[in-house]
């Protein structure tokens, strides 16, 4: 059986200090121009790992599949540092791509999602380290 990759896109960044003394890892799984999931997680590993999770999840339920061991999948744990993802889980593929912003959409809304992930991510994690 063959069935075409599922190309997500992601944005991860760490989130300016609050009243509370402690980071967090925003994350945002789309689907195109669709937003699927979004939250905050304490470390990078633990905010991919619930991309990782939220993307397999909507694969499967693309597909009218139910994954039967969902947390069985692979753990993944390195940093992605802003780099395209390959998830395979059985016949399942899904591409995970940092969301490239188009110009006109940082022209017209000027909010944090209007940021590459890529040089937020990088920058982010030398500040963490």
């Amino acid at each position: 059986m063959t069935i075409e990759p599922i190309e997500l896109s992601y944005e991860l960044h760490l989130l300016p200090r609050g009243r509370l003394n402690f980071r967090r890892w925003r994350y945002e799984l789309w689907h195109g121009q669709r937003l699927l999931v979004a939250g905050w997680r304490l470390s990078a590993v633990h905010a991919q790992r619930a991309l990782r999770q939220h993307a397999v999840h909507y694969a499967h339920r693309r597909y009218g599949l139910h994954p039967l061991r969902p947390d069985d999948g692979p753990s993944g744990d390195a940093m992605w540092h802003g780099r395209a993802v390959e998830i395979e889980w059985g016949d399942l593929r899904i591409v995970l791509t940092p969301r490239a912003v188009a110009p006109a959409a940082v022209a017209h809304h000027h909010s944090p999602i209007a940021t590459t992930s890529t040089d937020t991510v990088s920058a982010s994690v030398a500040d963490s380290v």
